[in-house]
């Protein structure tokens, strides 16, 4: 098994299974509904784990909830605590309804404070960090390899969070002092506040997995200066932390980064209550995961038919004599999807429907097609009533009506089947 290591800049080999591989995929900043953006390091991290675990490796996966947060602040000044157990729970909703499960873990920032502390008081002790009126910078001047993750030049490195009183422009902040307005905090030897946001995954990942693991996840907007500066902290203390980053393409939405903050946004909930979450799934396939890709109505349409193809195909009664191992290479080899997907649909136009079948459910896509409402199960049973007492034109309104609701109706040898258009 390879993966592309945005650290290295290479496409690095897994140790042999069992392993095993512990990964950490950052999750979302929960003060809004997420976008269908947002769902795809947690569609890449199940997809991945469960691949692994079928190659024979002891995968575990991570995935946190960064409830503590500037942005949720922002977002409900006085009320950021309610605001991030709702946004948790809306999140946690809408990925439980893609149909692949959950991670093996889902810690939350404001779980592992007292731990965040600790961490922190270590640095300081070291002199990787400073306390200035309450609030603890990072001193980057201390980490020589600063920037070895993103590229950055640690001497063009712009400031991140402003403060005249800071050593350095380019430190970052481990803890801040509470301001007025914000409705949660903490006690610490530097004052009330609560943790800056690139130290609650390092502690997050540290508490699960020790100080070395084998995969960080991530978008690829993470990259600097959440990652770089995990990095650093951690690797200050002497913890190897991640030996594999890997860092998933954006979304765009007209040519732009599909964010919040632009406006352009889709949310998880709208997209699987518009076009179903195996299309959804299937959408995903279509690109390679560090690959930007793009979404749209066409994006989304041709997914869905792409989907009703295959299960078209699998309405038929057929077999062939497949070569198996090249989907195994495909994904074992930079956990490439698309041609996956390209080899499924080869499998397809030779009638390999078992193959085809058990492929589709690797990605939690099922091969049945999805059951049609009551109502036009009833409409099916009356035409069936009309064409056996060789009531034809009532048949062919019925067939009418059916096709109304977006469903087409087919005569086969057992009966009818209704399948979505």
């Amino acid at each position: 098994m390879r993966l592309y290591n945005t650290l290295t800049r290479r496409v690095e080999e897994l140790p042999p299974p069992p392993g095993p591989i512990r990964m950490y995929f950052c999750g979302p900043t929960v003060y809004a509904r997420a976008h269908v953006g947002n769902a795809r390091p947690f569609v890449l991290g199940m997809w991945l784990r469960d691949w692994l675990r079928r190659r024979g490796y002891e995968a575990t996966l991570v995935h946190n909830i960064t409830d503590i947060n500037d942005k949720i602040y922002d977002a409900a000044p006085g009320a950021s605590a309610e605001l991030a157990r709702r946004a948790t729970d809306w999140y946690l909703e809408d990925t439980a309804d893609l149909g692949l499960g959950m991670p093996d873990e889902l810690p939350r920032a404001s779980e592992v404070v007292p731990q965040i502390v600790r961490f922190i008081g270590e640095l300081v002790a070291q002199g990787f960090a400073y306390a200035v009126e309450g609030d603890v910078y990072f001193r980057v001047a201390r980490d020589p390899e600063y920037g070895r993750l993103s590229g950055q030049r640690p001497d063009a490195v712009e400031e991140q969070e402003p403060n005249p009183l800071k050593e350095d422009p380019r430190d970052f902040a481990l803890w801040k002092a509470n301001k007025p307005g914000e409705d949660t905090w903490w006690d610490s030897p530097w004052g009330r506040g609560r943790p800056g946001w690139h130290i609650e995954c390092s502690v997050m990942a540290e508490e699960i997995f020790g100080p070395t693991f084998e995969i960080h996840g991530g978008g690829l907007d993470l990259v600097f200066p959440h990652h770089e500066n995990e990095l650093a902290q951690s690797s200050a203390l002497g913890h190897d932390f991640a030996r594999i980053w890997m860092h998933n393409g954006m979304l765009a939405a007209s040519g732009e980064k599909m964010a919040k903050s632009v406006g352009n946004l889709v949310t998880l909930r709208e997209a699987i209550d518009r076009w179903g979450r195996e299309t959804v799934l299937l959408y995903f396939m279509t690109g390679h995961w560090s690959k930007p890709l793009d979404f749209s109505d066409e994006a989304m349409e041709q997914a869905r038919a792409r989907l009703d193809t295959f299960r078209n195909a699998l309405l038929l009664e057929t077999s062939a004599d497949v070569d198996e191992y090249e989907l195994a290479a495909a994904l074992d080899d930079d956990f490439n999807t698309p041609e996956a997907l390209a080899i499924l649909h080869r499998w397809r136009v030779k009638g390999a429907n078992d193959q085809m079948r058990k492929a589709l459910e690797l990605f939690g896509i099922s091969p049945a097609l999805p059951s049609a409402p009551a109502l036009l199960v009833g409409l099916a049973e009356e035409r069936e009533a009309a064409r056996a007492a060789r009531d034809f034109a009532r048949a062919d309104e019925l067939r009418r009506e059916i096709a109304a609701h977006g469903w087409e109706i087919r005569d086969v040898e057992s009966g009818y089947q209704l399948v979505p258009k």
